[in-house]
């Protein structure tokens, strides 16, 4: 059983809240098929494809967190998250990719399918018609699923996997910084504007759902993924 308590407080309350369908978006089939490397390559490289458009728009949503930020810590820990996913995520994308054939100009250029489309506008939506909590809480089920899968993944798979690179990038002690660190920044954000007996203020079960939809989004992303383009 892999811990998070690493990643705060009020992410480890809102996954208790939704287990069941945290369970099928971290332990899905196509991570299962990631992690005993029996991941069709095909498959494998239409999922970069639809997570590099996805990575644009999740970039442009952390920019739009800045810009919501209401302290210079606040601005620090969103930004620096922003330079992760623009100069390191999305060029390990790239890099995959161009091994491959497929060039960076192509990769632009993909056709983002439904279910893509569906997650980036709900988490952008959750920026411009909601607040600062609103938008941390819309995107931490990505950030936070994907270093739960990383340390899952790395405890269980087989040093020859096909798939070592992707698995080796969240597990990686950069990546679950960068999750500890979000982690307290939700922490400090909720508190702030919730106060510390957060689960009882009104506006806590709006934050539950967002969470909640945002992770269904994530196994419908997953879903997407298993199909052939």
């Amino acid at each position: 059983m892999i811990k998070t308590d690493k990643y705060g407080i009020v992410f480890n309350k809102l996954k208790s809240n939704i287990l069941e369908e945290w369970n099928l978006y971290t332990k899905h089939k196509f991570v299962q098929k990631i992690s005993d490397g029996s991941l069709d390559k095909k498959l494998y490289l239409k999922y970069l494809k639809q997570d590099y458009v996805f990575l644009i728009h999740f970039s442009r949503a952390w920019a739009l967190l800045v810009a919501k930020s209401k302290s210079v810590n606040e601005m620090r820990i969103a930004s620096a998250t922003l330079d992760a996913l623009v100069n390191e995520e999305i060029q390990l994308h790239i890099k995959t990719c161009k091994a491959e054939g497929i060039t960076e100009e192509q990769l632009f250029k993909t056709e983002e399918e439904l279910n893509n489309l569906a997650y980036t506008r709900y988490v952008l939506e959750a920026g411009y018609s909601g607040d600062f909590l609103d938008l941390l809480v819309a995107l931490s089920p990505c950030v936070f699923g994907y270093g739960e899968i990383g340390l899952n993944l790395k405890s269980i798979s087989k040093s020859d996997n096909p798939y070592i690179s992707w698995i080796d990038t969240y597990n990686s002690k950069e990546y679950q910084e960068v999750c500890m660190n979000i982690g307290s920044l939700l922490d400090e954000a909720t508190q702030d504007r919730l106060g510390k007996d957060f689960v009882n203020n009104t506006l806590w079960p709006k934050l539950e759902k967002t969470f909640l939809i945002a992770t269904k989004l994530e196994i419908d992303f997953w879903e997407m993924s298993l199909k052939p383009e």
